[in-house]
């Protein structure tokens, strides 16, 4: 916001540094294909779990329920995120695909603690479980889980909503190794529990996927700066530039995964104004940011050190 009598200078980095058009026509791509092979196994896996009575293999199936839904959501917040800025929307929908993060780690989470009350029982009261069957069905879902991995690990995992989805596949990978460990056990041995424990094992790294997409999503949505942003060295680097005498309220957050914003004032001496070499010092403030801190959306108020005593409130 300029003040009156202390003129602000505002800058927009731009250019194609995140463009990500190409990206997400690529992303849909590989989303679509993962989607496509999971709701098919999904269905033999259900009907598999029902007929051997299996938990560890109905929670693996109720975790790639999770994960085709989570792959669903992900393709809606790609179609929501491209849309152009309109209207009170001045980013556009970008923000959706932190929204789509926040709630494939909010299920992680709710389905993980279902998912343990009722392993916790099972422990106790082992039922009878069909070794053979869950082993082959488990077998089946590494490879299934390999490929969809493999589709989305060639997205781009750098946005927090296709590494949702990601995260998703990876945990469910692991769930189907350790239910393929709990039928060799119950086909050599006739241990049961061994179900139980691995349907317990998945559950750890639900909570685990599940936390990690929540902070994340949360930090962002609470608009903390992006890990590793040194704002010292940001503030450092702006007083080097010549004629700069003061750098304050300086703001930077995370629109969506990948587009760091930042706010200042950077107070000036007079005689930028004077001589209309405000301009330029803008440019040189801009470059730096983009160049240095990789931070190309950047507005940026200038004013001249007389104003700095009207500066009270804000100061950081």
């Amino acid at each position: 916001m300029s003040h009156e009598g202390a003129p602000a200078g505002h800058g927009h980095g731009g250019g194609g540094g995140h463009d990500h058009g190409v990206s997400r026509d690529a992303d849909r791509r590989y989303l679509s294909l993962a989607l496509a092979l999971l709701v098919t196994y999904l269905v033999l896996e259900v009907v598999v779990a029902v007929l051997s009575g299996s938990l560890a293999l109905l929670s693996d199936a109720a975790h790639m329920l999770t994960d085709a839904a989570a792959i669903a959501l992900a393709l809606v917040a790609l179609t929501l995120a491209g849309r152009p800025a309109q209207g009170r929307w001045t980013f556009g929908l970008q923000r959706s695909e932190i929204l789509s993060g926040l709630l494939n780690g909010v299920t992680l989470l709710v389905l993980g603690a279902v998912l343990a009350v009722e392993a916790v029982r099972r422990l106790l009261d082992p039922p009878p479980v069909a070794g053979g069957p869950v082993l082959a069905v488990a077998l089946a879902g590494v490879v299934v889980n390999l490929v969809a991995a493999w589709l989305i690990a060639k997205a781009n995992r750098t946005s927090l909503n296709v590494e949702g989805a990601y995260r998703h596949i990876v945990t469910d990978l692991y769930g189907f190794i350790g239910t393929a460990v709990a039928a060799v056990v119950i086909l050599l041995t006739g241990w049961t529990r061994a179900d139980a424990i691995a349907s317990l094992v998945v559950v750890a790294l639900m909570l685990h996927a599940g936390w990690a997409l929540v902070r994340q999503a949360g930090e962002i949505l609470l608009e903390a700066a992006p890990v590793g942003t040194d704002l010292d060295g940001i503030r450092a680097h702006l007083l080097e530039l010549d004629h700069v005498v003061d750098v304050h309220d300086l703001h930077v957050w995370t629109v969506t995964s990948s587009l760091p914003a930042l706010s200042a004032h950077v107070v000036v001496e007079d005689g930028c104004y004077r001589d209309g070499h405000a301009p330029q010092l803008l440019d040189r403030a801009l470059e730096c940011l983009a160049g240095h801190f990789d931070v190309e959306h950047s507005t940026l108020q200038l004013e001249p050190a007389e104003h700095l005593a009207h500066e009270v409130l804000g100061r950081h």
